[in-house]
């Protein structure tokens, strides 16, 4: 019979397999969290000292049996780490106490501890002090709420006296949407798995039946499937915050598209408008080859100018890392940016004249924080080079640069500098931190699922000329992004796809 064709077995098969395993990693997601997760292990616990109890004796140390009470002395070695899918920040550490971890040796007393951490991770050790919670008393170690991206670890070296080598050690405290939980002993440096047994197996399953289906349909049909692929080149300009993920975009739309050329030459979501505007009156040939990305909507004198939302981008304000501060409230900024408040004493901080560093005004990053949060323009400019003031009756210094780099990179280096940029290019930013605006901080996930009222936030546009044909390169790209692979290009940069269901109801 021929439904019982040998791919429609296999084909059946995966189905029933995959719908079975989808249900079962669902239960799991919602019984097991697994975004934000903190494990540890004990990488080493041994004696140095002459113990008697255990039967062995290190003569090389034996100089512990020389100190009172340390005879019995022990070496713990204690490894933190973040496995989970998520960065932890400080304040997802939800102790009410200043720590946000406490280690309990059972039945022994901590004699001392010293804090390592691998290499490129040295801004760790400035969390580990005693103003952060760091200490110990009897057999309880106090440690720091470290904030840990994602793959991130510490180590702790516990100097131990009383109690016996492999009394219980653990790790109590709690993580916000997460959890702390110990994990299986490896060597010292091993990953803990991230798979358990059954996902593995389950894994497996799935892959030989794809591999199976696949290799039939090979076999029987050497004619690829269409996928919508159009040639030529096409332009895309604007926005020079959402220009990473159209450059990732277009290299994978190359790749999959013999035969298409898309050149990204960003310069601002306003200039990139006009530029398309220009084009198209031009042209005499209909919609060009053009596309502008635009921060926010066009302006209103841009009737021909066909928009298509792509996605929900998150921008963040930033200061040098001189100044403290962690959170401004939208009055705090109005007051900066009118040149109201000169110094950061004003508003608790330090001793620092304010810079305001700013982007051009064809920079639609620039009009998304003028529209949702400043509900105005910005002063006048009063500084060619952001560091000297240029005109005497200014009452602040307030500079323009053309790219969110180049204000990232002005506001790391320049003492007392405020800027702003897209979230996630400044979060990988050194020598500067975004600050929460009114106890909101710029965080994706709270916006996604609709639990925060951060307000520097904007859809981000694609515009056209008119309305491309349905086979043209700019018809075909857009589809490529909004709703074909470039959705996983847009979340990974740290947006929200307009074409999701949560993205749906913020780009509406």
């Amino acid at each position: 019979m021929e439904w019982l064709s040998a791919e429609n077995v296999v084909a059946v098969g995966t189905a029933v397999l995959g719908i079975v395993a989808s249900g079962v990693m669902v239960w799991y997601e919602r019984r097991v969290p697994r975004r934000k997760r903190i494990g540890y292990r004990v990488q080493m616990d041994n004696p140095i000292g002459d113990d008697v109890r255990s039967g062995r004796a290190n003569r090389r140390l034996g100089l512990f049996d020389e100190v009172p009470g340390m005879s019995d002395a022990t070496l713990v070695l204690l490894r933190i780490e973040n496995d989970g899918s998520q960065s932890i920040a400080d304040n997802d550490y939800t102790g009410r106490e200043l720590h946000g971890l406490t280690a309990v040796f059972t039945d022994r007393t901590i004699r001392g501890v010293s804090v390592t951490q691998p290499v490129g991770t040295d801004h760790l050790m400035d969390h580990f002090t005693p103003a952060a919670g760091l200490g110990y008393d009897g057999n309880t170690l106090r440690i720091p709420r470290v904030p840990l991206n994602r793959g991130d670890h510490f180590k702790l070296l516990v100097l131990l006296s009383g109690g016996d080598v492999g009394c219980p050690i653990r790790l109590i405290g709690g993580i916000r949407d997460g959890e702390v939980h110990p994990n299986r002993s490896a060597t010292p440096d091993d990953k803990a798995p991230l798979f358990s047994r059954a996902s593995r197996l389950i894994t497996i399953m799935l892959t030989v039946c794809v591999v199976t289906l696949a290799a039939i349909v090979v076999v029987r049909d050497d004619t690829p499937p269409p996928i919508g692929c159009a040639h030529g080149t096409l332009t895309v300009t604007g926005s020079t915050a959402f220009a990473p993920v159209v450059e990732e975009v277009a290299k994978k739309y190359e790749r999959d598209c013999e035969g298409a050329t898309v050149v990204v030459d960003p310069h601002g979501s306003t200039a990139g408008v006009r530029e398309l505007e220009a084009t198209g009156l031009a042209s005499t040939k209909g919609s060009p080859a053009v596309v502008a990305l635009s921060d926010g909507p066009k302006p209103s004198d841009m009737p021909r100018l066909r928009e298509n939302r792509i996605a929900m981008s998150v921008f963040a304000i930033v200061v040098n890392d001189g100044i403290r501060l962690k959170n401004l409230t939208t009055a705090d900024v109005r007051r900066l940016y009118r040149g109201e408040i000169t110094n950061w004493r004003q508003l608790g901080g330090p001793n620092l004249a304010v810079h305001l560093v700013s982007r051009d005004a064809n920079s639609g990053t620039r009009q998304v924080f003028q529209r949702r949060v400043l509900k105005r323009g910005e002063i006048a400019n009063s500084s060619v080079d952001c560091v000297h003031k240029d005109d005497p009756t200014a009452p602040v210094i307030r500079c323009e640069l053309d790219s969110t780099d180049q204000v990232l990179t002005q506001v790391a280096e320049l003492p007392g500098a405020i800027g702003y940029s897209e979230l996630t290019l400044a979060s990988g930013a050194k020598g500067l931190h975004t600050v929460e605006l009114d106890g909101h901080p710029p965080s994706v996930d709270a916006i996604e699922h609709g639990t925060s009222d951060y307000p520097y936030r904007e859809i981000e546009y694609a515009y056209t000329y008119g309305q491309p044909p349905a086979d043209s390169l700019a018809s075909s790209f857009l589809t490529y992004l909004s709703r074909g692979n470039g959705q996983d290009v847009i979340r990974t940069h740290g947006h929200i796809p307009c074409w999701t269901p949560e993205g749906l109801k913020l780009c509406a």
